[in-house]
């Protein structure tokens, strides 16, 4: 890779900007800073990294900010990054690394995004996303919400992780409004713009339109195999919300149809049966949640507490309910090898300890 061009559309993010390209400055050949109506010290602070700061009216259309973005990069490749990103030294130096030994025919770098964290900095979930991008015309941003480009060509996978930390709470409606007026203007919606505004619905607790919109996703025939399967989870939510527990239930089920059962799948079968007190077959769910790996090459989102943590703690509670205390604890003790501070861990090894397991 001869030149990395970091492209990035900003608003108003004077508070993390510094953050985010003093991680990755030593990585990037060139910087492209697009902002689309700052009203802080945005662009001010930019300046210290980058003469290539250009405005762009916001239209409700993030495909079309950041496209403009890449419209301006020179390198050979582009990376995008949010403001509110940030790459620790290690990913820094494996990307600097990265560029020195990219094959010239690579055409997309996927990496691995962890968007939210636990108290002790672990990732709670985590997704690959398309990061680093051949400087032509085909690799394009789609959708005016939850914008992507659409992998292709020679993919090369590095583990090289960036790290979503935002200072503050977003809020609003703006990504729920922006579907609303293009379901009013009678847009065509793709399958994930369709699959994306469900989960806005759904953010903001709007339980049955979300569902209807799930639904309507999940009837169509362009939807990604991975976003079918959160669908059918999501909607379980919907429908749990709702108190249709046991529509909830079939939703899960049919999740199974479009590949083998994902953790996070099992995980939260495991804790319908729980909630129905058959705590036989939640274990078994449980189990197979454990077992369950994770396709590297997927790109669904992934929620890594469902292959230890979460069905090694429910496990401990299925198998003391059913009286079996010795397996009980022995699924607390491997739950505790992922969480050794869990505060659930360690009121179970007290309760083992007055029940003389030892």
């Amino acid at each position: 890779m001869e030149k990395l061009s970091l492209c990035m559309i900003v608003r108003n993010e004077e508070e993390v900007l510094d953050r985010c390209l003093d991680s990755i400055r030593e990585a990037a050949d060139e910087i492209i800073l697009v902002d689309t109506g700052s009203e802080d010290r945005t662009k001010e602070k930019g300046a210290n990294y980058t003469e290539k700061i250009y405005d762009f009216p916001w239209k409700d259309d993030f495909s079309a900010a950041r496209n403009y973005a890449v419209s301006k990069a020179s390198g050979d490749y582009w990376m995008w990054l949010d403001a509110d990103d940030v790459l620790s030294r290690e990913a820094c130096e494996k990307l600097k690394a990265l560029k020195q030994e990219l094959p010239s025919e690579t055409d997309v770098v996927m990496m691995p995004y962890a968007s939210s964290f636990d108290q002790e900095g672990r990732p709670l979930l985590i997704c690959d996303r398309e990061r680093i991008l051949k400087n032509i015309p085909a690799y394009r941003f789609r959708g005016r919400v939850h914008e992507a480009v659409v992998p292709c060509g020679r993919v090369r996978r590095e583990e090289i992780l960036v790290e979503h930390r935002p200072m503050k709470r977003k809020s609003g409606d703006r990504n729920l409004r922006i579907y609303e007026r293009m379901r009013r203007q009678g847009a065509v919606f793709s399958g994930r713009d369709l699959y994306y505004y469900g989960r806005e619905l759904l953010e903001k607790g709007r339980l049955e339109e979300a569902d209807k919109i799930f639904c309507e996703f999940l009837q169509r025939e362009d939807g990604w195999v991975e976003d079918r399967i959160e669908a059918t989870r999501r909607r379980a939510d919907c429908l749990r919300g709702m108190g249709k527990n046991r529509e909830a239930l079939l939703s899960l089920l049919s999740g199974l149809q479009y590949a083998a059962p994902r953790a996070e799948t099992c995980c939260e079968l495991g804790s319908c049966f729980m909630e129905q007190e058959n705590y036989s077959l939640a274990a078994w769910w449980f189990e197979q949640a454990l077992r369950a790996d994770r396709d590297q090459a997927s790109g669904a989102f992934v929620r890594p507490d469902c292959r230890g943590y979460l069905p090694a703690i429910n496990l401990c509670v299925c198998y003391d309910r059913m009286g079996q205390r010795e397996k009980a604890r022995a699924y607390n003790r491997l739950a505790g090898s992922f969480r050794p501070e869990d505060p659930f861990y360690l009121r179970n090894v007290a309760y083992f300890q007055q029940q003389h397991i030892v």
